[in-house]
């Protein structure tokens, strides 16, 4: 399989999304909340299994901007202060895919 690359990102702060497409011709609108109750950060998911912890209170919260991280990843600064954890293409794709199920 070849290696699955983001092809288009775009902040859409007034419906609060961001839209990402991929290499794979998928497309995916994810809602800011959802990127920041599932963020890829220690913060969140915890050092090891089972030490995840559940964010509440996110829901009007906005993506002020997303900083490229080499040519695998990009960082998402929220305006809560929230700005640590990369999140991959492929982290990306498995929230689209989780999204539309």
């Amino acid at each position: 399989m070849a290696t699955l690359t983001c092809t288009l990102i775009r902040l859409r702060t007034k419906s609060r999304v961001l839209t990402v497409s991929f290499s794979d011709g998928q497309s995916f609108d994810l809602p800011f909340e959802f990127l920041r109750v599932n963020s890829p950060s220690a913060e969140v998911q915890g050092h090891g299994p089972g030490q995840r912890v559940t964010v509440t209170g996110k829901e009007n919260v906005v993506v002020q901007a997303v900083e490229p991280v080499g040519h695998y990843a990009v960082r998402l600064v929220f305006d809560d202060g929230h700005d640590s954890g990369l999140y991959t293409w492929k982290y990306l794709h498995e929230l689209g895919r989780r999204m539309a199920q």
